[in-house]
């Protein structure tokens, strides 16, 4: 099988701190511990298996950050390299083993990439007390190796397919999933709209998480997919109030407003006008930005996750507001929390998915995604701006990743695909 894999190790993080300022190449090129590989197709490794055929995968900007070395290391032990990449994944089934229900060779599935307990191999009575309540993407074994074998390794520690050196990801031909992994893309699901169901997933996690007042203000910062995601989320779910969303660039003010936003700013002025007429008083300390006083947002989505939107959250949120941290926040620098206390607002984190309580039902945030995609017909699949074969992976890789040059929100890379 062909497989774009990356290797992390200390002269990549070098050459990405200093080459990486004069060329991409340090990042996505020759340069880079990134190539496209000829490897060994994974057999699956116990009757609870299927191995599934990619036929398209995401580029995540977590993703990005692992290439560039630009993330927080506190991730470092729960992943293992070097490992094929993409965790954003439709596929079709390959082969299935034994025990595997309710799936056929040729069947299209999606992918929830997080590693549980049960893709360790671990009896449900051992499982850890994150899997035990269904909220296995914070599995508490993620730095240990697993029970089972993977072509006669030990399946090695991790968090998540497409960062793991056993468990190939979607950046290749084929991937190795458990059952408990795979849900089926029925028929009236476009292979595009099937290909953003992880990203999606992660923003209505959030959502069905903060459980917010359908008829209250609420504003989503960023411009990315998981900001889009959050805006249709909200909508699917019911949110009738109004939705400020805040992007840096005309073409995706189009996509948000497209998702359900009520209202689409630009940061700066035309944000802090949107703000003052939610009821805010805007008041000029003797130094120091403008700090503002009543009105606000019940709710701030932050999709972004650096000291500037943590800053402009604390500040755009009403009293006992509630901030979801939705971006992969790091290491940040210089972030005055004085809004935190003083309005005693409280900072929600998410990650992934998990079994929720939709609809009388407690369910995976996949099964509420496809099903509510079909209820919606809401335009998601205009989200993907960009598609490469597998083998430009390193065009891709630049569109993605220069997003203010290229106008690219979501870019997919094609396994299937001939080489342009």
């Amino acid at each position: 099988m062909r497989g774009v894999a990356f290797d992390v190790g200390v002269p990549g993080f070098v050459l990405a701190k200093t080459a990486g300022k004069l060329t991409d190449s340090a990042f996505f090129g020759s340069l880079s511990g990134l190539s496209i590989k000829d490897l060994p197709e994974p057999e699956i490794p116990g009757p609870d298996w299927l191995k599934i055929e990619v036929l398209q995968s995401g580029i995540c900007g977590s993703d990005i950050g692992c290439l560039s070395y630009s993330a927080s290391t506190a991730m470092e032990p729960f992943g293992s390299f070097p490992a094929v990449l993409g965790h954003e994944i439709v596929g079709r089934v390959q082969s299935v083993g034994g025990n595997v229900e309710g799936f056929s060779s040729g069947q299209r599935v999606t992918i929830d990439p997080m590693i549980s307990c049960a893709t360790r191999g671990y009896q449900r009575s051992d499982y850890c007390p994150s899997c035990s309540m269904g909220r296995h993407s914070t599995c508490e074994r993620a730095g240990e190796e697993g029970v089972i074998t993977v072509n006669g390794n030990v399946l090695a520690p991790g968090v998540t397919i497409g960062y793991h050196r056993d468990l190939p990801g979607g950046w290749g031909d084929v991937l190795l999933a458990h059952k408990s992994q795979v849900f089926a893309v029925e028929d009236n699901i476009s292979d595009d709209m099937a290909v953003l169901v992880e990203p999606l997933s992660i923003a209505m996690h959030a959502v069905l998480g903060i459980k917010s007042n359908p008829q209250a203000p609420v504003m989503v910062l960023g411009s990315g997919t998981i900001a889009l995601a959050t805006i249709w989320a909200l909508r699917a779910l019911g949110h009738k109030g109004l939705i400020l969303s805040q992007v840096k660039r005309p073409h995706e003010r189009v996509l948000a407003k497209k998702m359900g936003a009520t209202e689409v700013v630009f940061p700066g002025d035309s944000a802090n006008e949107a703000l003052l007429k939610t009821g805010a008083t805007a008041y000029k300390p003797i130094i120091g930005d403008e700090v503002y006083a009543g009105g606000g947002f019940s709710v701030v989505y932050d999709c972004v996750g650096n000291a500037q939107s943590l800053a402009q959250a604390m500040s755009f949120t009403s009293p006992r507001g509630k901030i979801a941290a939705i971006g992969c926040v790091g290491k940040t620098r210089d972030i005055d929390l004085t809004m935190l206390w003083a309005r005693e607002l409280r900072v929600h984190g998410f990650v992934g998915y998990g079994l929720e309580e939709w609809e009388g039902e407690r369910c995976h945030t996949f099964e509420v995604v496809h099903n509510l995609l079909a209820r919606t017909e809401a335009p998601v699949a205009d989200i993907i701006t960009h598609k490469f074969p597998l083998r430009d992976y390193c065009e891709a890789l630049k569109t993605s990743g220069n997003h203010r040059e290229s106008g690219a929100v979501k870019v997919l890379l094609q396994p299937g695909s001939p080489a342009r």
